[in-house]
């Protein structure tokens, strides 16, 4: 992965960065803490201007996560509900559950779009309740700029400045991105467990 990743900013530049950072926010497993620092590194040695190195890193990754709202949005809340109603266990949610997790969006949105663009691992997922609660799609975009735009800048900036030990902050991000995986499974694996079929009453 590392070498596909190198290797197409190498030969394709913007383009590639481009490329790469819609493929990151659509396939979660290729990492951003790899590709922008690995720009960044490029863009120190004079091969790319940094700025343009921002622009491309931003604009792909804003277009790959707008992929997400758009599928969560065609979706609609409604039809989410009744496959999760459908997948039963497997689902592990309730109506109930997805109410109060819309009602609690609907309130707090704004915020969880702006933090979870900078939380790894959670950077794609933010798209889809966002796209379920019908969060209006200018909104969504702005604040995913926002944030998009600190979290790539921060990863430039590090691969600008170390340079060739830009690799170092994969070492240190992807440990947070496996940690917020973990606690995820963990989470679901208690509720598959735990869950039980809501009895009609009367």
């Amino acid at each position: 992965m590392s070498e596909f990743i190198v290797g197409l900013i190498t030969q394709w530049s913007y383009l590639g960065i481009f490329l790469l950072m819609v493929a990151e926010n659509i396939f979660p497993p290729i990492p951003s803490e790899l590709i922008m620092p690995f720009a960044g590194y490029v863009a120190a040695n004079g091969q790319l201007n940094p700025i343009g190195v921002l622009v491309a890193g931003t604009l792909g990754s804003l277009l790959g996560t707008s992929a997400w709202y758009v599928a969560a949005r065609l979706l609609g809340l409604d039809r989410f509900v009744w496959l999760c109603n459908k997948l039963g266990r497997i689902a592990t949610l309730s109506e109930d559950d997805i109410d109060k997790a819309d009602r609690w969006f609907k309130r707090h949105g704004i915020w969880a779009v702006f933090i979870g663009r900078l939380i790894p691992a959670i950077r794609t997922l933010i798209s889809v309740p966002a796209g379920l609660a019908a969060m209006p799609f200018g909104q969504f975009l702005a604040i995913s700029a926002i944030g998009t735009v600190i979290w790539t800048a921060i990863l430039t900036a590090s691969g600008y400045l170390l340079k060739a030990s830009y690799h170092i902050v994969e070492a240190w991000v992807d440990p947070v991105s496996t940690g917020v995986v973990v606690l995820a499974v963990v989470i679901y694996l208690y509720r598959f467990v735990t869950w039980k079929p809501i009895k009609d009453i009367g």
